[in-house]
């Protein structure tokens, strides 16, 4: 089960980094959100002057339900991550997308970026198709209305506007130097295990004694000849023998050790925070790897780029959430109708602009 949940968790991670362009890997959280009262009867939160209400929090919710159901069926419901139901698991994600979402509208109305007339008929047709995907009973039950949705694609399609405002001066051109890929075949002795939450549990001190002496032991017999991709088989705690990566992917001391290799050379025991690695490198410079780099390196700076723009502007806003009503909201209904996603029919519709 354990498995299972730690899939989802990461499918769960990619919806949300998918879905939002708003946001990078490296983004701080939201600012806390303040727990308070004096709300009208059908407003989730307030963030400065926007107002998010129920229906349009139900929209969100609504499609990741779909998006998950359609992945795994409906009695994924059942299954827990770190102790938290997988719907509250669920919801907070849907939360984040939204407060996101009004925020960036926020910095719209501030910069003063609006929607023009193209776009304003985009977003109409984008509404109609998704509301189509839910059948008439489906709407009804979960109060989702067409004015709903196409408020929420114009409210995205600000966002994304925003977002395009801020990135487009960022230099798109990397170095070779800079973007380099090189491929090792990696023996790895992990240093933690899993506590009974999933979490990460690193060793105690003899026990990471045990893991360095290990590794020692393995590159002692590398030197004296024996096989590698046969001592990694055995004893590897990592399933990925030949792995390719970048500057910044890894850990600093393995990428430091990595990159100074010559072709075929046999790295010493190299420490990382959660265990050891011994890497032969095979190649000093992957030019397919290097190349899919660049662009990781160009999304990179956008998303700092526009990061620290959004960060300075949410540590500025007020934020409300209307507990009462937030922790009311549940799934209502299972196996919804299968269709397109809001995200997806978003980008079918202005992925020409």
């Amino acid at each position: 089960m354990r498995d299972i949940s730690r899939r989802i968790y990461k499918f769960i991670t990619c919806l949300l980094l998918v879905s939002l362009l708003l946001t990078g890997c490296g983004a701080k959280k939201d600012k806390e959100i303040i727990l308070t009262t004096g709300f009208g009867e059908d407003e989730v939160f307030k963030m400065g002057e926007s107002v998010c209400t129920l229906d349009e929090v139900m929209v969100y919710v609504a499609d990741l339900q779909k998006q998950y159901e359609k992945a795994y069926g409906s009695q994924i419901w059942n299954t827990s991550i770190d102790g938290v139901s997988l719907e509250n698991n669920v919801k907070e994600v849907a939360l984040a997308r939204i407060s996101q979402v009004k925020a960036v509208c926020l910095m719209a109305q501030q910069r003063g970026v609006t929607l023009s007339d193209e776009e304003l008929d985009l977003v109409k047709k984008a509404a109609e198709e998704y509301y189509q995907t839910y059948s008439e009973s489906e709407r009804k039950t979960l109060g989702i209305k067409k004015d709903t949705v196409e408020r929420l694609y114009t409210e995205y399609a600000l966002s994304k506007k925003v977002y395009d405002s801020i990135i487009k001066d960022v230099n798109p051109e990397i170095s070779d130097d800079e973007a380099r890929s090189i491929t090792v075949k990696q023996i790895y002795i992990k240093t933690y295990n899993y506590d009974d939450d999933g979490g990460l549990s690193p060793y105690d001190d003899n026990h990471k004694q045990q893991a360095r002496q290990k590794a020692t032991d393995l590159r002692k017999r590398l030197e004296n000849g024996e096989d590698f991709d046969t001592l990694a088989f055995e004893n590897s705690d990592s399933d990925q023998i030949t792995v390719s990566f970048g500057k910044g992917d890894v850990d600093t001391s393995l990428e430091v050790a990595a990159f100074d290799l010559s072709k075929d050379e046999l790295s010493d025991v190299i420490e990382t925070e959660y265990g050891f690695y011994i890497v032969k490198c095979l190649s000093t410079f992957d030019r397919e790897e290097t190349e899919e780099n660049k662009l990781k390196i160009v999304d990179r700076r956008k998303q700092e780029a526009f990061n620290g723009e959004y960060e300075d502007f949410v540590s500025s806003v007020t934020i409300k959430l209307n507990k009462e009503l937030w922790e009311s909201v549940s799934f209502t209904q299972t196996g919804l109708s299968e269709g397109k996603g809001f995200f997806e029919i978003f980008d079918e519709f202005f992925s020409s602009l």
